[in-house]
């Protein structure tokens, strides 16, 4: 019988087998794939749907505009792979510095809808005199944390405006808005509820339904008796963000918003830290009297110096009284 080639020198592969004599050969050898059962058809095509829908099919019933092709559905992507929202519904508000947008919110955040406040690239923003509410703050990174002083390399770049800096001090200009935020809703502040942040973007409760968002009080005219209520409750905001070290820096009726009797505060990426920045007092007087000009103009009888006045002598009172509080702790712990 005639034997094939390979039968014919099998016995010589199996005498020189390395795997056979050579311990550290067999310990080197990759093990055989461990065998998988064959998925259902349905499982595969679920699948290979998910990897589409991360990769390529965010598709959006919201068109980009040709200036926001290639930035706006990138910077919202991380709400969508983090299962936050499943779809962009409409632009709500264009600006100098952001866009924001309606979306439809995943199940999971048990709501319908959420709003999506997207910076625009550096290229198209135009921070006026972003210096004078930068003083006194520290830089924040991505996850909100202030970066360390001695971080000689970001301190450089920052100074030196090179990509690396100018991209840092955009994130620290939106976690500042995110943080405060956080800040200001735990505080019992009627601002959106902060739901996320990402590098280019924040994700927050929204005002409004789903044929249009809140408007803003510069777009609406209040009968007195409700304007008169709702004066109050932007000066509570105010005294509540003076208790947390916060000035608004850019207050008015273009950055309340009004929806069912209530209101919203909006807009907080330019605060200013009311402890360290030598300016705070005249921007806190800036935002007071443009909040009076327009409740002035709704019938509420307000003076805009008298509660400007009060409202800083109260900040300061209790400044003083939790500089005293602290001193007064201090003292009575028992030297080690």
């Amino acid at each position: 019988m005639n034997e094939s080639y390979s039968d014919k020198y099998a016995i010589y592969e199996d005498v020189f087998d390395p795997m056979k004599y050579d311990r550290k050969a067999r310990k080197t050898r990759k093990p055989k794939a461990a065998h998988t059962p064959k998925k259902p058809r349905q499982a595969v095509v679920e699948e290979i749907a998910d990897v589409q829908g991360l990769e390529g099919g965010f598709n959006t019933t919201y068109h980009p505009g040709r200036f926001e092709t290639g930035w706006l559905l990138e910077s919202l992507r991380p709400f969508y792979d983090r299962a936050m929202i499943t779809d962009v519904l409409a632009r709500i508000k264009g600006g100098k510095e952001a866009n924001v947008y309606r979306c439809e919110a995943h199940p999971a955040l048990d709501v319908k809808l959420v709003a999506a406040k997207v910076y625009r690239p550096r290229m198209f923003r135009n921070l006026r005199n972003d210096k004078m509410y930068r003083e006194g703050r520290q830089v924040l990174k991505e996850n909100g944390k202030a970066a360390k002083a001695n971080d000689h390399r970001l301190m450089r770049a920052l100074n030196k405006k090179t990509d690396f800096g100018t991209q840092a001090a955009h994130t620290s200009w939106l976690m500042y808005e995110f943080t405060s935020l956080q800040t200001l809703y735990k505080a019992g502040a009627a601002v959106p509820e902060p739901l996320s942040a990402a590098a280019n973007a924040i994700l927050m409760g929204y005002c409004g339904d789903e044929d249009g968002a809140a408007p803003a009080l510069s777009e609406i005219t209040l009968e007195r008796d409700e304007a008169q209520a709702l004066f109050a409750e932007v000066l509570r905001n105010i005294d509540i963000m003076l208790q947390h070290g916060i000035v608004h820096g850019d207050l008015s009726a273009y950055n309340i918003l009004y929806w069912d009797g209530r209101i919203t505060l909006i807009d907080f990426p330019q605060v200013v830290n009311s402890h360290t920045n030598s300016r705070a007092r005249s921007i806190f007087e800036r935002d007071v009297e443009r909040v009076c000009e327009y409740f002035a103009g709704q019938g509420v009888d307000c003076d805009a110096h008298t509660i400007q006045r009060k409202l800083w002598r109260r900040y300061n009172a209790r400044s003083a009284a939790e500089t005293a509080a602290d001193l007064s702790r201090l003292l009575e712990q028992p030297e080690e």
